[in-house]
Formats: C-alpha cells, structure tokens, sequence
C-alpha cells in the first residue's frame, strides 16, 4: 500500500468519524469541502499558531483544558470512577507542572518551539487514545511511592498526632 494509498484510507476514516457531528455534515453540505479537510484545516492552522507564538499560551492552555476538563468530568459523573483517575490525576499534575514552570521561569526566551512541544505533550498525556497519563504515572510511581506510601497522610493520623502534641508532647515517634 502506498503512501497516498494510506493517506487516503486515514482521511475516509477521520471523515467516518466526523460524520457522528451533525454541525460537521452540515457544513460539508453547505460548502461542498469534506469535514476531514475542513477539520485538519483548522487544525494545522491552530499548531501553526501554537508553533509561530501567536496567542501560544492561551492556545495550549483552552486545548489542554478543553478536551482533558470534558473527560475528567465524564469520570466524576461515572459510575465507575477508578477506571480514568489515575490518567487524569497525572494529566493534571502535568498541566500544573507546566503552568508552574511558566509562572516561574521565562521558558519561551530560553526553549525555542515552547508552545508547540507543550501542546504535544499535553494531548499524548491527555488524550485517551494515547492514555500518556497512566504511560508517565508508571514511570513517576516507583519514585514517589517512597513518600507517599510508607506514611500515612489520612487525616486521622494528622489529627491523632496534633492531639498527642498538645498533650504533652509528640508520642507517635
């Protein structure tokens, strides 16, 4: 199969998907131009905007909270919440990651393509398809695990304790 071939085949594919959007199969009707073109249009223009700085906080921040707030909130309302939690929990330790590096550092004066390498990797951390979260937690858990497994951070235990320290003295060591 050729290069073209498979284009092909991926595009018909993206255009099957799209065509579950009834905004996206009116539009085609209207204007004659297939969703997949329409859509990669938009998106190409978005990363190109993302990569030349143009709005390229703003832009990475609404496309890493968009899609990213949309299914965390899925798995808030679901039934089954231990299923995505651990995705979007280290989804959001990302994205905090990266708007503390932001705050504190002038990142876009010192990494060229900042924005862009950003907006990467928050869709291959956010995106389901790509489940990058659970991908990253595998490799941060064996490192963190030693701070946050052996003691015990319930708030029992910090209450248990602040008593005994009022008491007399700390009896818990």
């Amino acid at each position: 199969m050729s290069y073209q071939e498979k284009f092909q085949h991926g595009v018909s594919q993206f255009d099957k998907e799209l065509s579950k959007y009834p905004l996206l199969v009116n539009l085609e009707r209207q204007t004659g131009a297939p969703k997949a073109y329409v859509v990669g249009g938009i998106l190409g223009f978005y990363f190109i905007l993302v990569a030349f700085n143009v709005g390229g906080q703003t832009l990475t921040n609404l496309a890493g909270f968009i899609v990213p707030g949309y299914y965390s909130l899925g798995t808030l309302f679901s039934q089954n919440k231990l299923d995505d939690t651990q995705q979007w929990v280290t989804y959001w330790m990302v994205f905090a990651f990266f708007s503390l590096l932001e705050s504190i550092f002038s990142v876009t004066y010192w990494i060229p393509f900042y924005y862009a390498a950003k907006l990467v990797v928050l869709l291959w951390a956010g995106l389901p398809q790509t489940s990058g979260g659970r991908t990253l937690f595998s490799f941060l858990a064996p490192v963190l695990a030693k701070y946050f497994v052996a003691p015990s951070f319930s708030s029992a235990s910090l209450r248990s304790r602040a008593d005994a320290a009022v008491a007399g003295g700390d009896k818990t060591q």
